[in-house]
């Protein structure tokens, strides 16, 4: 049986957006940091990345769909932070952002990812960006790559052709 799969090698001609949102950006500042990190140990050169910034997290898949439409990218990574706070703000954004993602990702074919922290606490963001539960930046970079192999890897559908028609044949008869 067949299989496709992803794999973290690059192409040298790559190109790799990254959208952050900047509310709470002392830990999607880390998410950065973590994405640029993964990508440079994967030999994808610093000229090869641009960073978008929009306001916040709920902005991200306008900001990325534009991106994406653009065709000058690869792949898109979407970091940011939305933590829990006493009102249910959380649950609107969250949910938001989540669907905007996916749906980018569906309407332009190119690889979306999903890099957003969605936490109850400041902790928990914190752990998550980069101290104690890894990296979710580094780990949104390196699906990027394995996207970006997997979709390229994946055949082409190929367009049927219609029969030639004999010569000295009348197609109304």
């Amino acid at each position: 049986m067949p299989t496709i799969e992803g794999v973290y090698t690059v192409k040298k001609t790559a190109k790799i957006a990254i959208v952050a949102g900047r509310f709470n950006e002392f830990v999607v500042g880390h998410l950065i940091d973590g994405a640029l990190d993964c990508l440079k140990r994967h030999k994808l050169s610093e000229k090869a990345v641009t960073i978008h910034w929009c306001p916040g997290s709920f902005e991200i898949p306008l900001v990325a769909k534009k991106v994406a439409e653009s065709k000058k990218y690869d792949a898109v990574i979407c970091l940011g932070a939305v933590i829990r706070g006493d009102t249910p703000h959380f649950e609107y954004v969250s949910a938001e952002v989540s669907k905007g993602i996916a749906n980018v990702a569906l309407e332009t074919g190119v690889p979306i990812i999903y890099g957003i922290l969605t936490t109850d606490t400041i902790d928990q963001a914190i752990e998550r960006s980069g101290t104690k539960a890894g990296n979710r930046g580094f780990t949104a970079a390196l699906d990027a790559l394995e996207m970006i192999n997997l979709v390229e890897a994946i055949p082409k559908r190929r367009r049927r052709r219609r029969p030639k028609k004999e010569p000295g044949t009348n197609s109304g008869e």
